[in-house]
């Protein structure tokens, strides 16, 4: 990783995703004191973020040590993310694309304008308060190829720039999933014992159910049709699994047990 002190804390912006669960269980293994950032921009797939609760409070329990607790903070940007009608994610008289619809779409209805460039300001800002030397966010090679400027390499350096100007508190933005695909990623949620089935990956808020057509769905299907398991979150369509030879994941859908 890039972090350049000695601090044994980090910040994570925490969706309640897929990625950001990986993202999440990465950071553990490299700090002692991790500070999980979420926030409600008015999104329709309001329920990430009880996915995002429920998530941490499992991990406190059944995985971490007494002394290696998440700490969950949700930043209520629910008032801002009103003003935000040109994103199909904040303003609900806009439907919400099917991956059909985006191929080939440089910026899609689904970007949140400039929200990643908020979040780790305000991430960064929390990390200089409590004398944290990094923040991981849970960017993607597929949120580069999807239109999603600020999930860029680019973009990261950029920022990493502008907070090296900080004369004080040196802070590095981390994305340890940059050059990942979604198989990869799976993959790497597997080792590190990710309990998916707690995690929403869809656009529209469907309650327990994922639409299965949206872009954020499709990639998420894509990636576990990719690395030959089947996904244990429930879709609202059918997915053939059998039919790419997928295996059920025996045992592994949920770390958290008693």
């Amino acid at each position: 990783m890039d972090g350049l002190n000695n601090s044994k804390s980090c910040v994570v912006l925490y969706s309640g995703g897929m990625d950001s669960t990986v993202v999440l269980h990465h950071a553990a293994l490299l700090y002692d004191k991790i500070y999980a950032l979420s926030f409600n921009y008015n999104q329709r797939h309001e329920r990430e973020l009880a996915c995002a609760k429920d998530y941490i409070f499992c991990y406190n329990n059944f995985v971490a040590e007494k002394n290696n607790q998440i700490e969950h903070k949700i930043i209520d940007l629910s008032k801002f993310g009103q003003q935000l009608s040109s994103s199909a994610l904040t303003n609900t008289k806009l439907e919400v694309p099917k991956m059909k619809d985006v191929i080939g779409d440089p910026q899609t209805l689904a970007y949140v304008p400039n929200r990643n460039m908020l979040f780790l300001s305000m991430a960064a800002s929390l990390a200089e308060s409590v004398e944290a030397s990094a923040i991981f966010y849970g960017a993607a090679k597929a949120d580069d190829t999807s239109g999603y400027w600020d999930c860029t390499q680019e973009f990261r350096t950029l920022m990493n720039q502008i907070l090296s100007l900080n004369r004080r508190n040196l802070i590095q933005i981390e994305a340890p999933l940059i050059d990942k695909t979604k198989k990869e990623i799976i993959e790497y949620g597997l080792e590190l014992n990710v309990s998916f089935n707690i995690t929403h990956t869809c656009y529209n808020n469907t309650e327990h159910i994922a639409c299965g057509e949206c872009p954020s769905c499709s990639a998420r299907i894509a990636g576990w049709i990719q690395a030959g398991y089947k996904d244990p979150i429930i879709y609202n369509r059918d997915i053939p699994w059998e039919k790419y030879n997928c295996k059920d994941l025996e045992g592994r859908v949920s770390l958290f047990a008693e």
